[in-house]
């Protein structure tokens, strides 16, 4: 091939490039229709916000609903977190205000809408809303969190919290209840079954313990769900210090009636030093039955707080379709909001009532498995002696009057 063909072929080359890199920009650099939509920019004069100035003016009730707080509780949690979420106005456009981000995100907790339902309401896109929820969530957390939900650090207030359970559920020394819930969540690409649990669904798991007045006292939140309950406690930061004996939990000088200090779980998790779970229900006696009626009495508290705090945030009765991060943060901010509504808010806001069980025994609470997971090393046998005088205590001298008749 001469020079002259030669230079002609190079010259074919470089434009077939020219034009395909042209048609790949074009491609890549499509103009945005609009910056934002006209309608969402005009929040502050289209009946959302006004319908809320009504609603907080005119009816006290309709606004707790709304919220899930009264206006009091609702301003001192916004001067909270304000400077957390606050931004400022650029050149373009004006910043959505706190009051609004807070607004959005606590009606997004409530009802759990899809962020294409709640843009309707709250007048802000969905990818902004995308962006504002977990991060006022995050704040919430973080100005929160010291205050209402912190784990007792030294044996003066871990026995505060087992006068509560012995005054309410005549169960003593006990430091709290032990639970998890399954949070179900729409699963990350790819993921495949990690996220599938044994329920049939998608879901992370929320590990708590809780103390007599339906309180969150220690959370973890993320594990994915295809693990059990126990194996999902075994990677909490309470399992390994209860594990290290870094909890400085009371010593048995300090406990009542000679027993040691405990945490009640159900038959999932495994019998521990301190930790009580029922008998198995093969070979169940007339005392071990009233033992297993007075443990989960005590333990019941867990599964009604989980209960109030679904009824008060109803995003835990939807699929959060949200990346499992963002997620964290959406149900670290109900359990913190759930322990900062129950010492705010007023007498049976959260509709106790509808997850409160009559204290008399029913005979629903006698459904024990006949698996009972391996204990510790080296514990086996104080485990079990630990709960041998539970079992005696509960038969003798902290007998509940008519016990003996419930079990009949």
């Amino acid at each position: 091939m001469n020079l002259e063909n030669q230079a002609f072929a190079a010259c074919v080359v470089a434009t077939v490039s020219y034009l395909q890199s042209l048609k790949r920009r074009k491609r890549k650099t499509r103009n945005r229709s609009c910056w934002t939509k006209d309608w969402l920019l005009r929040r502050e004069s289209l009946p959302h916000k006004p319908l809320v100035n009504q609603i907080w003016e005119n009816n006290s009730a309709d606004y707790r609903n709304f919220l899930q707080m009264d206006d009091p509780t609702f301003q001192e949690l916004l001067q909270l977190v304000t400077p957390y979420i606050e931004r400022e106005d650029t050149f373009l456009r004006r910043a959505i205000p706190a009051e609004q981000r807070l607004e959005a995100t606590l009606r997004f907790l409530a009802t759990g809408r899809s962020l294409a339902e709640l843009k309707f309401s709250t007048l802000i896109s969905p990818q902004a809303l995308g962006l504002i929820i977990p991060e006022t969530c995050q704040a919430i957390v973080q100005v929160l969190k010291e205050k209402y939900l912190k784990m007792p650090s030294n044996p003066e207030q871990w026995l505060a919290i087992a006068q509560d359970f012995e005054d309410q559920w005549n169960f003593p020394n006990c430091g709290g209840a032990i639970g998890g819930k399954h949070v179900c969540i729409m699963p990350p690409p790819n993921s495949g079954s990690y996220f599938y649990n044994y329920k049939g669904f998608f879901s992370i798991i929320l590990m708590a313990v809780v103390n007599a007045n339906y309180e969150f006292i220690f959370v973890d939140v993320g594990k994915n769900g295809s693990i059990s309950d126990v194996g999902a406690l075994e990677q909490t930061e309470f399992h390994d210090r209860l594990k290290k004996g870094t909890l400085h939990l009371p010593s048995d000088t300090q406990t009542k009636f000679g027993l040691n200090f405990v945490f009640v779980a159900d038959e999932a998790f495994g019998l521990q030093t301190n930790v009580l779970k029922p008998y198995p229900q093969s070979g169940l006696n007339h005392e071990r039955k009233i033992f297993n009626h007075r443990l989960s009495r005590a333990k019941r508290v867990v599964d009604k707080a989980f209960g109030i705090l679904s009824n008060r945030f109803r995003i835990f009765h939807t699929t959060i379709n949200l990346r499992t991060d963002k997620i964290d943060w959406v149900v670290l901010a109900c359990c913190v909001l759930h322990n900062f509504l129950r010492r705010k808010a007023s007498v049976a806001q959260a509709s106790t009532s509808a997850v409160d069980n009559s204290m008399e025994y029913t005979g629903e609470d006698d459904k024990w498995t006949s698996l009972e997971p391996g204990l510790l090393k080296g514990h086996a046998d104080q485990a079990r002696q630990n709960r041998e005088k539970y079992l005696m205590y509960f038969n003798g001298d902290g007998a509940m009057e008519r016990q003996n008749d419930m079990m009949v």
